[in-house]
């Protein structure tokens, strides 16, 4: 029986005791059950199982099963690799529902949003099983009777390790692109929200994607470190907290691997008097709420021209008292669980600071509140007024973040001169948090280095071989 039967039986009634690892082609039980750590479901806080953190011995069969399969696939032609992965694709879907149903256990985020993360991880495979056949080069004609061509080539094994907000999409988003360029992948999701991504690795194996191709290792950062710094790893992709990327592209250097990290972010939203109303309000909602608050892009520091501020405040506040808070697995709730006890207590410190900083703040400008510079990671809108457009830009990239931004303006050329001007990786028009798996993702500054998503993607899973051809007699000086 694979893990998505087991959970729908299951998964609400009893602790969970099914080996949460993935390598070989089958779920296997880390040794090191005696340092086993509590998961919990965010929605509730009953315990869902005991997570035992795969050791060295662990992450080296790991790895060296992914670099056995790699060995495999990357002699597939694209087309053959693309046939795999739309059939993981197909089973995707089909479960679509059930998956979605153990992402609200394992993350607290709504059965509605958890549907959607589904469906777009969908997109991904079938998009990147597209993409697999087109990986080409290049001809360049060279002077005198030479040529060369190149040649983009697979890098080996990559690691993934991934954030807790959005666990099985994190998963394809960085597996599908690396499988389709003819990589293999050892993923280490977050200890606190591991499930799915094993669920994932059944789907590979059941579309017929070779034993060990995708492995998925559980743990904390000692894990990741191993991952990291284990000698037959050629990349890491990494989501999450700036401190750690920091520690990731260190222990990367060391092995001179290639890195993708997505960061956090402090995004600006700005909103001009201009504006409809009713739309940006809205936006301003996706660009703060989505997830319960815990998207490293959110638009969260949001500048709305002083003109308008008293009604955008008013509908704001109106909209929010409305929203939906409860249990995650209702189709009617509109925003379910923060992750955990720790998080939420952290939410509400930033809040209680915010309300200390407010009472004495003629000593501090809104800029500088700390609610407004450090990332929350919770539903909480910082919103400030402004009055130019210049003044605003300047306010906008006073930050060490460039992940995402947003502006609703109905002046064409204004919306794209602000565009152009914001210093962040993905820019919102007139919407907010409308991501796709066919545009690239990534940021700016300390919000990250390289893409995700899109045909950029192809980049950063491969690697340009140059091949030089003479075709007449070799000229040489000696």
């Amino acid at each position: 029986m694979n893990l998505i039967e087991t959970l729908s039986r299951s998964i609400h009634q009893h602790h969970l005791k099914e080996p949460l690892n993935f390598w070989c082609g089958a779920r296997v039980q880390a040794r090191s059950a005696g340092n086993a750590e509590p998961v919990y479901e965010p929605a509730t806080g009953r315990v869902l199982c005991d997570l035992p953190p795969c050791g060295a011995e662990e992450v080296d069969q790991a790895v060296r099963s992914a670099h056995a399969a790699y060995l495999k696939w990357s002699r597939l032609s694209g087309m053959e690799r693309g046939r795999v992965l739309l059939e993981a694709a197909r089973i995707m879907r089909e479960r679509l529902v059930d998956i979605a149903k153990v992402e609200v256990v394992n993350n607290g985020k709504t059965l509605t949003e958890a549907k959607g993360n589904i469906h777009m991880a969908v997109q991904g495979i079938e998009y990147f099983a597209g993409i697999a056949p087109t990986l080409a080069g290049q001809h360049i004609q060279m002077p005198g009777g030479c040529f060369a061509y190149t040649r983009r080539e697979p890098l080996g094994v990559c690691v993934g390790i991934g954030a807790w907000n959005f666990p099985l999409v994190l998963a394809v988003m960085k597996s599908a692109p690396a499988l389709a360029c003819g990589n293999a992948m050892v993923y280490k999701p977050s200890p606190m929200a591991p499930i799915t991504a094993v669920i994932l690795a059944e789907i590979y194996k059941e579309a017929g994607v070779p034993d060990g191709l995708f492995n998925v290792v559980q743990g904390g950062a000692e894990t990741g470190s191993l991952l990291c710094h284990h000698p037959m790893v050629a990349k890491v992709s990494f989501t999450g907290s700036v401190p750690t990327g920091k520690k990731v592209m260190e222990m990367a250097a060391k092995g001179v691997k290639q890195v993708t990290l997505e960061l956090g972010g402090k995004s600006p939203l700005i909103i001009f008097k201009d504006c409809e109303l009713e739309n940006a309000v809205k936006g301003a909602l996706m660009a703060n709420f989505l997830t319960q608050g815990q998207v490293c892009c959110n638009g969260t520091r949001v500048y709305v021209q002083r003109d308008i501020l008293p009604q955008f405040l008013e509908e704001v506040v109106k909209r929010t008292k409305a929203i939906a808070v409860g249990d995650p697995m209702l189709d009617g709730t509109r925003m379910g669980a923060l992750i955990s006890r720790p998080q939420l207590d952290k939410v509400l410190g930033f809040v209680k600071e915010a309300q200390k900083q407010v009472l004495v703040r003629y000593f501090i400008h809104g800029d500088d509140m700390t609610c407004v510079k450090e990332e929350i990671f919770g539903p909480v809108m910082s919103v400030m007024p402004f009055d130019t457009e210049e003044e605003v830009l300047q306010r906008a990239n006073n930050t060490t973040f460039g992940l995402a931004s947003g502006v609703f303006t109905r002046d064409v050329a204004r919306a794209h001169r602000v565009a152009e001007n914001l210093q962040a990786g993905t820019c919102f028009i007139n919407n907010y948090n409308t991501n796709s798996v066919v545009v690239p993702f990534g940021g700016y500054k300390m919000s990250g280095i390289g893409k995700e998503n899109g045909q950029a993607v192809i980049e950063y899973y491969t690697q340009l071989k140059t091949v030089v051809v003479e075709m007449g007699d070799v000229q040489s000086l000696f």
